[in-house]
């Protein structure tokens, strides 16, 4: 009912009179970190990314350990200490080579590592005949600290056979993402919207996360994002910013039991960014030092981040990935 007939304005000032009794004193949170897409290579073949390569087709590539170092050293000099290592499911690289990656960027370089969607996991798993259990303990030990809730989009299976078929229905991505919670590998969730989605999918979205918190309390932030138009066989509508807002502040109240609202300042500007803080958000995303799959629209520095939340009325704290040793 909200979603569909409340009026935009009345749910994102409930929604900031919650964040404000739930995170007193104005602190809005940012982190920095680089992404890495360490292959294009992709068998998931989703209609709206234009990143994704075949395997054998012109354009492909698998980052060496050496070019990823190069990228973390460069990384760090521009003030990062986190690496956010995502690709395509590529399911021909060995065990070794994600291992390998993890130790050289954990113990030779001492950044912390967020890696692999669910459905990379699930891929990876099943191309070396492991559990899923047996590769998380695999990873942990050569240094994964956390798993983003990547690939979730909408976690409709309705729109999911039409836009991916390929992918993790909502149900598999959400087991996956437990699995890794209780195992010691907190993350995120998110929500993407600006398709065929209805009123109907989006609260089941919300549904599936919130239940997933209630079963790990791994989720440590959420944010809302809005497809960016990739490819000509996805369709795209326009979400104005007071859908987008709208749908913020709806986040803030329904997942009760999630503490960080993120407002995409990457995805949607600036502008939607201030108002997102007076919407039920407390944290700007991050600033990301690369990104190969989105157009951003972000925040490209530290002293930028912290200008902007103290522009908008806030006081900025630099955060990692986890929200780790917040007070």
């Amino acid at each position: 009912m909200l979603l569909k007939e409340a009026d935009w304005t009345e749910v994102v000032q409930a929604a900031n009179t919650v964040r404000n009794a739930k995170l007193p004193g104005k602190r809005v949170g940012y982190t920095v970190y680089r992404i890495i897409n360490y292959t294009n290579v992709c068998s998931v073949n989703c209609s709206f990314c234009s990143f994704a390569r075949k395997a054998g087709e012109r354009g492909t590539y698998v980052l060496s350990l050496e070019q990823i170092r190069r990228k973390a050293e460069d990384a760090k000099r521009l003030g990062a200490d986190q690496i956010f290592l995502q690709g395509g499911v590529n399911e021909d690289l060995p065990i070794e080579y994600y291992t390998e990656i993890l130790q050289m960027l954990t113990q030779e370089l001492g950044m912390s590592v967020r890696g692999f969607s669910p459905v990379e996991l699930v891929r990876i798993a099943n191309a070396h005949k492991l559990t899923l259990v047996e590769l998380l303990n695999i990873l942990k030990e050569a240094g994964l600290s956390s798993v983003p809730g990547a690939g979730a989009e909408i976690l409709s299976d309705r729109i999911r056979k039409e836009l991916s078929p390929r992918k993790l229905s909502a149900r598999e991505w959400r087991d996956t993402l437990a699995v890794c919670q209780k195992n010691g590998l907190p993350g995120s969730a998110n929500i993407v919207i600006g398709t065929k989605e209805t009123p109907e999918d989006i609260i089941a979205h919300l549904e599936l996360v919130r239940g997933l918190q209630d079963e790990t309390g791994g989720v440590k932030s959420f944010v809302a994002w809005t497809f960016q138009p990739q490819t000509h066989d996805f369709p795209i509508r326009h979400v104005t910013p007071m859908e987008y807002l709208k749908l913020l502040g709806l986040s803030r109240l329904y997942l009760d039991n999630i503490r960080h609202i993120e407002v995409s300042v990457l995805g949607m500007g600036k502008q939607i960014g201030e108002l997102g803080l007076s919407s039920g958000a407390d944290d700007i995303n991050s600033i990301v030092l690369e990104e190969n799959v989105l157009e951003s629209h972000g925040i490209r520095g530290i002293d930028e981040a912290e200008s902007f939340i103290r522009g908008a009325g806030f006081i900025p704290y630099r955060r990692d990935l986890n929200f780790s040793g917040e007070h």
